[in-house]
C-alpha cells in the first residue's frame, strides 16, 4: 500500500475520530444541553477552524529551479539563467490524481515569460515543450515533488513532421521555421488526458510551434499551432512517460471518452491553429478535424472510425459516456480559432449521440431548447450538411425522415411558449464555450438500473441562440441542467434551469464532491482568451446543490487563477487547486495590470492551495476500516466501518480526476444500491454495466445525513476490473474472499 494511503489511513484516529456515542456540540465545542449527567468529556463534533463557507490552505509551491545545470532554490517563480532568458517553475494547467493519491501535473504555454515584444510574432521560436511533475503530501501535509523521465513526456525527440502550408514541395521550409529545432517540437500543453483501465494516464495529442511565414535564424515571424499525432503514457510505478501509438490526425485541444469496453474515442482538436489551410484535403481547410479515433489500450494502436462517425465539434467538445454506451455532446466546449471558429461552427449547437455500435452520430436537438430534431425526422441533419460524409444516401434518409414526420414538426413549432423561462433559455441556448458540463452522480431506478443522466452547465460563454459562436465574449451567470434518458438505443433529452451563478463566470472549474454536491473554483469575469490581461478574477468559490438547485458562495480563495487553472478532488473529499498560465497580455509581452483589479499578467503561477469543505472540519465523519481493492461488474461486496452503520444511507463510487481546460470527460460518481446493514459492516451492489463503471481506478465514500449538511468518509481506494480487457485486469487481490452467498469483503483492515 502506498505511503499516500498510509497516510490518510493513519491518521484517522487524530483527524477523523468518529465517537462512539459522541454528543453534538456547539460550534464553540461546547457540550449541548442535554448531554448525560457524569458522562465522559466526547469529543466535540465541529473542529475549532469549521466555517460554514470552508476554508482555503496557504499558498505552496516547488521550492527550487534548475538554472544552468544547478538547482536553485528560490521563492521566486523564474530566475534568469546565463543567457538571459528566464527558467520557471511549471503551473499545473494539467492535474491527474494518481490510483496512489499523488497528483500528476504538467505546464502550459511554457517560455511565454521570455516573449518581449509579441506572443504573435515570437512564440514560435521562444516556446519550449512543457515539464511534468509528481506531487506527493504526507501526512502533515508537507509536500514533495518528483521529476518524471523524460521530463517533457518525449515526443519527437527528432522534430515532428509539421504540415506547414508548403510541406512535400520543393519550397519546404523556405517561408517556416518548422525544421529549425526539436525543443518545442512535442508539447503537452493542449493535450487531452485521461486515466486509462490500469491506473497509468494517456495524453494525446499537443503542440508543435513554429513561425510562419518565418525564416531561420530570425526571431520574428508569425506563430503557429500544430497539433500533433502523439499519444502517450504515464506509468506512474516507473515515474516514466513512453510512447504510444500516433493518430492518424494531428489534434490541438481534442477530447476523450473511456468506453465501456475499455476502448478510448477521441473527437476534435485542430490540425493548425492560426493558419488551418490543407492544400491536400481543402475541404477540410478552416474548421476543426471531424474525423474521430478509437484507441485501443491493449493494442496501443489507434485506427479511424468510418466516415459516419465524423462530425464538426468546438474544441475541447464536452463528451460523457452515457448508461446506454452512447457518447453524448453537450453543446460546450472552447470557441477559441483566432478570426472564426470554423465555417461550420453553427453545427455545434446541437446536441448529439454518437452510437459505437452503428458508428453514426444522432442529432437530437438544439441546445437548452425543447425543440427534438431527431423525433422530426431531423436526426441527420449534421451529418448530411457535413461535406465530408454527406452522400446522396444521407440526403435520402434526411429527407424522409422530414417527409415522414410533418406534423410532428408543425406541432412542435406551436408548442414552444413563449414563456419567461423559454425566453432566457432561447438567449443562451445553444454551444456554451469556456464552461463545464458536470454529470451529477448516477443514481439507480427501483429495479437498480442506471438510465438517466443529469449534466449540470453553469456561466461560460453564450452563443445567443441564433448567433455564430462564440456569440460575444461576455460570461453569463445561467446555469441549467440538462436530463437525458437512455431506453437501449433511445434517448430523451430536456433542459431546465436552475438558480444562476453568484457573479457570471469564465473558465470556472467544476468539482463533483462526495457529498453530491458541485464545487466551481476560479476563473474570470470576462474573456481571457478574446482579450488576455484584461479579466478581472473570480476567487469566491461556489457549491451547487442539486436538491435545490441553488448555487452558494463559499470561501475566498488565496491566489488569482483565471486561465489554464485547475481542481481535482482529493482521496479525502478535499481539492486540489493550481494552474494559472495566462497567455500575455493582449498578445504582447507580459504587462501585469493587477493593481487596476485585473487577473495577475507577470506569468505562470506555480502555487497550489488545497480547499477543505465544511465537512471535513468535523471530527464525526464515517470511517471505512476495510474494502475490497478491486471489484468488478455486478459484484455484490461488503465494507466494515468503524461505528455501526445506522445513520450511513449512501455509497458513492468517484472516478479519480484526470482533467484539463476544465474537462474530464471521464469524470463520474455513481451511488451504489445498498443492500443490507448490520452493525458495522454495509453490503453494496456494483452496477452491472461497464458504461456506468467503465474499468479504471474510483475512490469509494460512505455518507450520512446531518442538519449542516451530507457528511462523506475518506475515501477507499477501489479498481474498478474489466475481465475483457487482460492486458489491464490486476490480479485478484489475496485479501479478498468470497462468502457463502456470494459477498466479496476484504479481511485486511485498511491501514
Amino acid at each position: 500500500m502506498s505511503r499516500f494511503h498510509r497516510r490518510f489511513s493513519a491518521i484517522t484516529g487524530s483527524l477523523l475520530l468518529v465517537a462512539a456515542g459522541s454528543i453534538h456540540a456547539d460550534l464553540d465545542g461546547s457540550d449541548s444541553d442535554n448531554a448525560l449527567d457524569g458522562a465522559l468529556q466526547t469529543t466535540p463534533v465541529f473542529k475549532s477552524e469549521y466555517t460554514e463557507q470552508g476554508r482555503f490552505g496557504s499558498p505552496f509551491a516547488e521550492p527550487t529551479i534548475v538554472v544552468d545545470g544547478e538547482t536553485v532554490t528560490t521563492d521566486e517563480k523564474c530566475v534568469e539563467n546565463a543567457d538571459g532568458e528566464l527558467e520557471c517553475k511549471p503551473a499545473a494547467g494539467t492535474m491527474a490524481l494518481l490510483k496512489d493519491g499523488r497528483i500528476l501535473y504538467l505546464n502550459a504555454l511554457e517560455g511565454t515569460e521570455n516573449v518581449e515584444t509579441s506572443i504573435v510574432g515570437e512564440f514560435g521560436e521562444v516556446s519550449i515543450n512543457d515539464q511534468t511533475r509528481v506531487l506527493a503530501l504526507d501526512e502533515n501535509d508537507t509536500p514533495n515533488w518528483i521529476k518524471p523521465a523524460p521530463l517533457r513526456a518525449g515526443a519527437n525527440p527528432d522534430g515532428n513532421d509539421s504540415e506547414t502550408l508548403l510541406n512535400d514541395t520543393p519550397l519546404d521550409g523556405v517561408i517556416d521555421t518548422a525544421d529549425n529545432t526539436d525543443k518545442n517540437d512535442g508539447a503537452l500543453f493542449c493535450s487531452d488526458v485521461i486515466g486509462l483501465a490500469n491506473g497509468n494516464v494517456l495524453a494525446v495529442g499537443g503542440t508543435d510551434y513554429y513561425s510562419e511565414p518565418g525564416i531561420d535564424g530570425l526571431p520574428l515571424g508569425v506563430v503557429e499551432l500544430e497539433g500533433i499525432k502523439n499519444s502517450r503514457i504515464y506509468d506512474e510505478e516507473s515515474n516514466t512517460w513512453t510512447q504510444s501509438g500516433d493518430m492518424t490526425y494531428g489534434r490541438w485541444y481534442p477530447s476523450l471518452v473511456t468506453m465501456g469496453n475499455g476502448n478510448v474515442f477521441v473527437a476534435s482538436g485542430v490540425t493548425k491553429l492560426i493558419k488551418p489551410v490543407y492544400p491536400e484535403d481543402p475541404m477540410n481547410s478552416g474548421r476543426n478535424v471531424v474525423q474521430t479515433e478509437t484507441y485501443n489500450p491493449c493494442a496501443g494502436e489507434w485506427r479511424v472510425n468510418p466516415s459516419t462517425a465524423d462530425r464538426s465539434l468546438p474544441l475541447y467538445p464536452r463528451m460523457h459516456l452515457l448508461p446506454n454506451g452512447h457518447v453524448l455532446y453537450n453543446a460546450g466546449g472552447q470557441a477559441f480559432n483566432p478570426f472564426g471558429q470554423g465555417y461550420d461552427q453553427a453545427l455545434w449547437n446541437i446536441v448529439a449521440s454518437y452510437n459505437p455500435e452503428t458508428q453514426r452520430w444522432n442529432d437530437i436537438g438544439y441546445a437548452g431548447l425543447p425543440l427534438r430534431l431527431d423525433e422530426n425526422g431531423l436526426g441527420q441533419l449534421n451529418s448530411t450538411l457535413n461535406i465530408t460524409n454527406g452522400s446522396l444516401e444521407q440526403a435520402a434518409e434526411l429527407l424522409g425522415g422530414v417527409v415522414r414526420s410533418p406534423s410532428d414538426l408543425r406541432e412542435t413549432s406551436v408548442t414552444v411558449t413563449a414563456s419567461e423561462e423559454s425566453l432566457q433559455m432561447a438567449i443562451a441556448g445553444g454551444m456554451r464555450g469556456s464552461t463545464s458540463s458536470t454529470m451529477l452522480p448516477l443514481k439507480p431506478n427501483a429495479n437498480g438500473e442506471y438510465t438517466d443522466v443529469e449534466l449540470l452547465t453553469a456561466g461560460g460563454v453564450p452563443s445567443y441562440g441564433l448567433l455564430t459562436n462564440p456569440g460575444g465574449y461576455f460570461p453569463i451567470a445561467q446555469s441549467r441542467v440538462d436530463t437525458i434518458s437512455t431506453n437501449g438505443d433511445q434517448i430523451d433529452y430536456e433542459s431546465r434551469l436552475t438558480g444562476p451563478l453568484n457573479q457570471p463566470r469564465w473558465y470556472g472549474t467544476n468539482v463533483l464532491m462526495p457529498d453530491g454536491s458541485v464545487m466551481v473554483f476560479s476563473g474570470g469575469d470576462r474573456d481571457g482568451v478574446a482579450a488576455p490581461g484584461l479579466e478581472g478574477p473570480i476567487r469566491t468559490a461556489e457549491r451547487f446543490d442539486p436538491a435545490t438547485g441553488t448555487w452558494t458562495e463559499m470561501a475566498m480563495a488565496n491566489q488569482s487563477r483565471t486561465y489554464h487553472n485547475t481542481a481535482v478532488l482529493m482521496d479525502d473529499g478535499r481539492v486540489m487547486i493550481a494552474g494559472h498560465s495566462p497567455i500575455n497580455t493582449a498578445y504582447l509581452s507580459f504587462i501585469n495590470l493587477e493593481d487596476f483589479g485585473l487577473a495577475p499578467y507577470d506569468g505562470r503561477d506555480p502555487s497550489f492551495e488545497i480547499y477543505t469543505p465544511p465537512y471535513a472540519m468535523r471530527n464525526d465523519r464515517p470511517e471505512i476500516k476495510r474494502a475490497p481493492r478491486s471489484l468488478t461488474v455486478g459484484d455484490r461486496f461488503r465494507i466494515k466501518l468503524e461505528d455501526d452503520a445506522d445513520n450511513i444511507d449512501k455509497a458513492m463510487l468517484i472516478r479519480r480526476t484526470v482533467m484539463t481546460h476544465l474537462i474530464d470527460g471521464d469524470q463520474r460518481a455513481v451511488e451504489l444500491v445498498i443492500e443490507k446493514t448490520k452493525g458495522n459492516k454495509m453490503t453494496l451492489r456494483m452496477p452491472d454495466n461497464h458504461n456506468v463503471v467503465p474499468a479504471g481506478e474510483y475512490m469509494l465514500f460512505v455518507s450520512k445525513d446531518t442538519p449542516e449538511g451530507r457528511v462523506p468518509s475518506v475515501s477507499a481506494p477501489i479498481t474498478v476490473v474489466n475481465h475483457g480487457l487482460e492486458c489491464m485486469a490486476p490480479t485478484q487481490v489475496a485479501d479478498n474472499t468470497v462468502t457463502i452467498d456470494g459477498v466479496i469483503e476484504s479481511t485486511v483492515d485498511i491501514l
